[in-house]
């Protein structure tokens, strides 16, 4: 992926991953807007992505009170987890509108992936990504970096995401920290 410069490259971890993925284009006052994005067509998507981020930002408190009362504490992660299979359940019936999971290059600074038509640099883009297995919804903004002719038919697409809120940068972060774990343990399985 050659769509960040040399210093960005060098300050983003990328991993190869397989997510659903679908995007659509961004057009006038939609492409230039800063604010989170939200699916008006998929208010499951929305759910989803919404539970995840409440998740993420709540995350600090069930510490503090872990500190001061265990049972509340426990009782608070017992139901984080039930909420948590109803998501994956809601991502499950999503990924049947999103399309099957593939393969993709990604960073905290953005997206790589092939497609059948191509997108002109400089567009702006809705991403709506659902990574695996934690079936984490994110709907993001993206500008083209560049899309490149593949001897496949394939167009590559690199993108970089804009106006990530700190919530959705630490969630990927997250996933791709993560991912990397998962790969070094397997690896080392592998070693023996």
């Amino acid at each position: 992926m050659s769509y960040l410069d040399a210093d960005d490259r060098r300050e983003y971890y990328r991993i190869e991953d397989t997510i659903a993925l679908d995007f659509s284009l961004l057009s006038g006052p939609e492409a230039q807007a800063t604010e989170p994005l939200h699916d008006g067509s998929s208010p499951l998507f929305n759910l989803l992505s919404d539970l995840h981020l409440m998740d993420f930002e709540s995350q600090h408190l069930l510490r503090h009170i872990s500190e001061r009362d265990r049972t509340l504490a426990n009782y608070l992660k017992v139901m984080n987890k039930r909420i948590d299979l109803l998501g994956q359940a809601v991502a499950q019936s999503l990924l049947q509108d999103i399309g099957a999971p593939r393969q993709v290059s990604l960073s905290e600074g953005g997206l790589s992936f092939n497609h059948s038509k191509a997108v002109a640099p400089g567009s702006h883009l809705a991403l709506k990504m659902v990574l695996m297995p934690q079936a984490l919804g994110l709907l993001l903004r993206a500008q083209v970096m560049h899309c490149q002719a593949r001897d496949d038919g394939q167009f590559e697409i690199g993108t970089e995401f804009e106006a990530l809120t700190d919530a959705q940068r630490q969630l990927l972060a997250r996933h791709i920290l993560q991912k990397q774990a998962l790969e070094r343990r397997l690896a080392r399985e592998q070693q023996r």
